[in-house]
C-alpha cells in the first residue's frame, strides 16, 4: 500500500500539527527515496529529519539534498568584487554551518547514523547558488519528493527550509500534493525542476558537489554501528532502559556514581537556595559535583534552566566541554578560537529560544575573557530569571574587573574553588562570598588523601640563599615598602603592591636555585614522571626590570631547559601557554609513557586545571607565599595514576642568608629581613602538615626560627 495507507493532510502548520510526527516520520518510512531543496541548509535539521529515515534505509531507499550556503553581505560582496575565489568562501559558509555538536544519547546516535547514510552513499548533498551578470545570488526555492516503493508519489512545497528552527520553533507551512489525485502534473514538473537541478542543468543556477572538507568532518561521528529502531526508543523513552518521556536538559550519566560527600555538597547547596560555593582540593571532582548539582537544580525548576559556565582559560573550557556533553547537554563553546565559529549566533538564539519558551534549556561555557566581554554580557543580560550561573576557580573573581561582570540577575549561583579566599584582599574575598554565599563544602586536600582519592607524598625542603646583588635590591625593596606602607597609613595602594611583586620577583628568580636544582635532579638522571616547575625571571630580565638587560641573562625556564637538556643530557620539554592546546596534549601522552620524554618545564599554566596525573616527582623553584599558587601547585602532583604510589616534592626555600651569616647579625639588622623567613615557614608548615614525613620539615623549620630569632614570634602575624 504504501503512501496509500497513510492519512495526509494538504497542508501542515507548524504550532498546529507535529510536522515531525505527523508528516516525516510516517512518510519516509514508506520512502524508497527523498529528494530535497531547500533555501538554507544546516547540520542540525538532519537530525531532525533523520527521525523516519530509518525506514527508507530499511527499504534500500536514497536521499538527495539540494541547499544554499548560507552566505553573508560581506561573502557575497567579497565574491563578486574577486576578494576571495567563489569555492573558497562557498566552503567555509559549509563548515560554519556544520554545528555538529553532540547533545544527548539519541543526539550522537543520529550524527552516527548521518554520518555512515553520507559515507556508504545513501546520502548525497550538493549545493546550489544563483550565478547571475551582477554577481553570485542565494537560492531560494523549497520543495520535498517522496516515493515509495509501488512508485506513489509526493510532493510538498513551502516556506519550510531543513533547519531545527524551522522544525521547531518558527511559524512554517507547507502544502502538499500527491500523484494519485489530480495533482499528477504538479508533481512531474516538480520532479523534473529537481533533476534538472540535481544535474545542474537550470540556467543562472549552478550545483556543486558538496565540500570534500566537509563530508570528512562527517566520518568523525562514525562510532557504532547504525541503530535503525531508535526511532521507537526516543518517542518513548529517555533511554534504552527507561520507560520516562524525553527531556532536554542535563540529566545524571549512568556510568556515574557520586560519592557521600559530592551528595552532601549538592543537599547542602540545594537547602540555601541553590547558592553557596564548593571548596573542594583538586582531585576530588568540582566539575562533576558542579554539574551533578546542576542537575539537581534543573528537575527542582521543574525542567527549566539557562546554564552559564565560566572557566578561566581556553583549555579548561574543553575539559569542562567533554563533561557537559556527558550529562546529556549540547554546550554553546564561546571564545574567541573556539570550534564553533558562529556560537554568537547560536547563543543568541538559543537566548531568544529560551526566554520566549520555546524551549526549556541552554549551556554556555565561555572564559573568564569572553564572559567579561560587552557583547556577551548583553546577550546573557537578556535572561533575567531560571538562570545559573557557574564559575570555576571562582577566587578570580574577586578581582575588581571580574566581580563588577557577575550577573545580578542570576537567581542561582556555584563557585567552585579550591581557594576561595584571595589573599591579602579583603575585599574581593568578601566580594566573592555576598555574591556566591556561605561554602556549603570543604573537603581538603588531607581528606582526599585519606580517602585514597590523591596520591600521599614526601615534603623536602632544599634551602637557598640570595647572593649578593639580590640581597641588596631585598632591602632596598623592603625600605620602600615600608615607607610606602607608613604614606599609606598602611594601605595597600598600587604603588606599593607594584613595590611587593618586585620584591617576591626576586625571590622567585633567585640564582642560586639553579644550582640547587642541578645537585637534587642529579640523582634522578634515570627517572622519568617528573615536572620542574620555574618561577620568575633573574633579576636582571627585562620582564622583571625596567630597561634592558644584558643579552647573556634568561628567563628561569631557558635556564633550566639548558641545565637539563644540554648540561645534564635530561630528555625535556617546556609546558607552557607558548605551546599550543595540541601539541600540549602530544606532550602529555608522551610524557606519561615515560620513555621518549623525561621532565616537563612548567609555569603558570599548570596552576589552574592542567591535569598531568603521572607526574610522580616535582622540583617546584617558584617560591610563592600565596596559598592560591602553592596550593594548586601541589594538587597537580598528586593527582592518582598507575603505579604511582607516593609523590616526592622538592620544595626550593630561599632566605636571604645563611644560618651562619644571620647568627652573626646585628639583631636590628636582621629584623628588616625577617619577613621572608616567615613567609617561607609559612609554606612549609603547610606542606610538611599532611606529608608522610613531616618531621624532616619540621626540624628544619626549628633551625630558621633559632637562626633568625623568631621562635617567640606569632607566625600568624607575618609582616609584608
Amino acid at each position: 500500500m504504501g503512501f496509500l495507507k497513510l492519512t495526509l493532510k494538504p497542508e501542515y502548520r507548524s504550532f498546529s500539527d507535529d510536522i515531525i510526527k505527523d508528516f516525516y516520520i510516517p512518510t519516509l518510512q514508506e520512502s524508497v527515496s527523498y529528494k530535497r531543496a531547500v533555501g538554507y541548509f544546516s547540520s542540525t535539521a538532519l537530525i531532525e529529519i533523520s527521525k523516519g529515515i530509518s525506514g527508507l534505509i530499511a527499504n534500500s531507499g536514497k536521499i538527495q539534498v539540494i541547499a544554499s550556503p548560507q552566505l553573508s553581505e560581506s561573502d557575497i560582496e567579497a565574491i563578486n568584487k574577486g576578494y576571495k575565489s567563489r569555492e573558497e568562501v562557498i566552503n567555509q559558509s559549509i563548515l560554519d554551518s556544520l554545528d555538529l555538536r553532540t547533545t544527548d544519547y539519541y543526539e550522537k546516535k543520529r550524527l552516527n547514523l548521518l554520518a555512515h547514510l553520507i559515507s556508504t552513499g545513501v546520502l548525497d548533498i550538493k549545493i546550489a547558488f544563483i550565478e547571475a551578470s551582477n554577481g553570485i545570488g542565494i537560492y531560494h526555492e523549497k520543495m520535498g519528493l517522496l516515493q515509495d516503493k509501488e512508485g506513489n508519489k509526493i510532493v510538498f512545497t513551502g516556506s519550510l527550509n531543513e533547519t531545527k528552527s524551522a522544525l521547531s520553533y518558527n511559524y512554517e507551512s507547507f502544502d502538499v500534493f500527491t500523484s494519485w489525485t489530480n495533482d499528477f502534473e504538479r508533481i512531474r514538473s516538480k520532479e523534473d525542476t529537481f533533476d534538472k537541478l540535481w544535474n545542474n542543468d537550470i540556467d543562472m543556477v549552478e550545483t556543486m558537489d558538496f565540500p570534500e572538507i566537509a563530508l570528512e568532518k562527517f566520518k568523525g561521528y562514525i562510532f557504532e554501528e547504525p541503530d535503525l529502531v531508535m526511532d521507537e526508543k526516543e518517542l518513548y523513552r529517555t533511554n534504552i532502559d527507561e520507560e520516562e518521556p524525553l527531556i532536554i536538559g542535563p540529566h545524571m550519566p549512568k556510568q556515574i556514581k557520586l560519592r557521600d560527600y559530592q551528595l552532601e555538597a549538592i543537599a547542602s547547596w540545594k537547602s540555601k537556595g541553590f547558592r553557596g560555593i564548593f571548596d573542594m582540593a583538586t582531585g576530588t571532582g568540582k566539575t562533576i559535583t558542579g554539574l551533578a548539582a546542576v542537575t539537581e537544580l534543573f528537575k527542582e525548576n521543574n525542567n527549566r534552566l539557562a546554564i552559564v559556565i565560566v572557566c578561566p582559560y581556553q583549555h579548561l573550557v574543553e575539559q569542562w566541554v567533554e563533561d557537559i556533553e556527558l550529562f546529556g547537554m549540547n554546550p554553546i563553546i564561546g571564545y574567541s578560537t573556539s570550534k564553533q565559529r558562529n556560537w554568537k549566533r547560536l547563543l543568541q538564539d538559543e537566548v531568544e529560544y529560551f526566554i520566549y519558551g520555546i524551549t526549556n534549556h541552554f549551556c554556555l561555557v565561555t572564559t573568564n575573557a569572553t564572559f567579561s566581554s560587552d557583547s556577551l554580557q548583553k546577550i546573557i543580560k537578556s535572561v533575567d530569571k531560571d538562570i545559573v550561573l557557574v564559575i570555576d576557580e571562582a577566587h578570580n573573581f574577586g578581582a575588581d574587573y571580574l566581580k563588577s561582570k557577575l550577573l545580578s540577575k542570576a537567581n542561582y549561583r556555584l563557585g567552585l574553588s579550591a581557594t576561595i579566599d584571595r589573599h591579602n584582599d579583603e575585599e574581593g574575598t568578601k566580594a566573592l562570598y555576598n555574591y556566591f554565599g556561605d561554602k556549603v563544602i570543604e573537603y581538603t586536600l588531607k581528606m582526599a588523601i585519606d580517602n585514597n582519592m590523591l596520591t600521599p607524598y614526601y615534603y623536602y625542603p632544599i634551602l637557598i640563599y640570595l647572593n649578593s646583588e639580590e640581597l641588596d635590591l631585598y632591602r632596598k625593596l623592603t625600605i620602600d615598602i615600608g615607607k610606602a606602607l607608613n604614606r599609606d597609613e598602611g594601605n595597600f595602594s598600587d604603588s606599593t603592591k607594584f613595590l611587593m611583586i618586585k620584591r617576591a620577583r626576586v625571590v622567585a628568580g633567585a640564582q642560586n636555585k639553579i644550582r640547587g636544582l642541578e645537585k637534587q635532579i642529579a640523582k634522578y638522571k634515570n627517572e622519568s614522571h617528573m615536572l620542574v616547575y620555574c618561577g620568575a625571571a633573574t633579576i636582571n630580565d627585562p620582564d622583571y626590570m625596567e630597561g634592558k638587560a644584558d643579552e647573556e641573562e634568561k628567563r628561569q625556564i631557558d635556564v633550566v631547559t639548558n641545565l637539563l637538556g644540554n648540561k645534564l643530557d635530561f630528555k625535556v620539554s617546556k609546558f607552557t601557554s607558548e605551546e599550543s592546546a595540541e601539541e600540549r596534549e602530544d606532550l602529555k601522552g608522551i610524557f606519561a609513557e615515560g620513555k621518549h620524554l623525561q621532565a616537563l618545564i612548567a609555569i603558570r599554566c599548570l596552576d589552574e586545571g592542567v591535569n598531568i596525573p603521572s607526574i610522580k616527582t616535582a622540583f617546584i623553584l617558584a617560591s610563592s607565599t600565596n596559598p592560591k599558587e602553592y596550593i594548586q601547585r601541589r594538587g597537580r602532583v598528586l593527582r592518582k595514576f598507575e603505579d604511582k604510589k607516593y609523590a616526592t616534592i622538592y620544595d626550593f626555600i630561599t632566605l636571604p642568608v645563611s644560618f651562619d651569616e644571620a647568627k652573626s647579625m646585628d639583631i636590628s639588622e636582621l629584623h628588616a629581613l625577617k619577613s621572608l623567613p616567615l613567609r617561607e615557614i609559612d609554606r612549609m608548615v603547610d606542606f610538611a602538615s599532611i606529608a608522610e614525613n613531616s618531621s624532616v620539615a619540621d626540624g628544619l623549620i626549628n633551625d630558621i626560627k633559632d637562626s633568625y630569632y623568631l621562635r617567640e614570634v606569632d607566625i600568624d602575624d607575618i609582616e609584608h
